[in-house]
């Protein structure tokens, strides 16, 4: 079935447009890439990505691999969303979150934001970490880490977290875990991309969805022969 209709992304995530790209449709089924608008009236085209059951497909973006230019729009857009909740520092999760968390930081008029990680340094307490496991690295035994010497950036303040998706709610449970750990409240929490509404019920109790920001929004995809086409049941809402 054309391999699925996917293909390899090194051309992904460099360029916006003012129109979808003539090889790419603008409405289903799509095949290969999945035109996005964002709040600007660019479009970014992502790559489709087969899931290991083969009859699905989620749109990918891999911050770290796209043009400066892109990484700046979806900033752009991000600290736009950022503003209206109130937030006093920015928290940025590991790993693509990192991408644009300063950049979103810097738009706020914040010097300096406050990274997550997944290593742990030597002068790092287990006090200050939450397991974590994420669609795209679900390996057991990682945990989400905050530096000890951040710790008085973050107690007692309001903060926004920063990261480049969220599909299963996993990593952002684990930052909000970790953020009450820590003794601050988290405000809310901004990404470049809501990967379908999967996330919404695992996110119940923890962060109203509201609360969740985006600068666009992608469903599932179901594998049919002309393509791929989205499940509206799946499709979340945004910001």
């Amino acid at each position: 079935m054309d391999d699925h209709f996917t293909e390899p992304t090194l051309d992904y995530w460099q360029e916006l447009t003012d129109r979808v790209p003539a090889r790419f449709s603008a409405g289903p089924p799509f095949r290969f890439g999945y035109p996005v608008t964002l709040p600007d009236g660019r479009v970014l085209v992502l790559p489709l990505r087969r899931l290991p059951d083969g009859a699905h497909a989620v749109a990918s973006l891999i911050a770290n691999q796209a043009s400066h230019a892109v990484v700046a729009a979806l900033a752009d857009a991000m600290a736009d969303e950022a503003r209206g909740l109130g937030g006093e520092v920015v928290i940025g999760l590991p790993t693509l979150g990192l991408s644009f968390a300063a950049l979103v930081a810097e738009r706020l008029g914040q010097p300096r934001y406050v990274p997550l990680g997944y290593s742990k340094k030597f002068w790092y307490a287990d006090e200050l970490s939450e397991p974590v496991s994420s669609i795209t690295s679900p390996e057991a035994g990682k945990r989400l880490r905050l530096d000890p010497n951040l710790l008085a950036l973050v107690k007692g303040r309001r903060v926004v977290l920063v990261d480049d998706a969220i599909s299963t709610g996993a990593t952002a449970l684990a930052a909000c875990r970790l953020v009450a750990r820590a003794g601050a409240e988290v405000a809310g929490l901004v990404v470049a991309m809501k990967q379908t509404n999967r996330w919404v019920a695992a996110m119940a109790g923890v962060l109203a969805p509201e609360r969740v920001r985006a600068a666009y929004g992608c469903p599932r995809f179901d594998l049919v022969a002309d393509g791929w086409w989205p499940d509206a049941a799946t499709l979340p809402d945004v910001p």
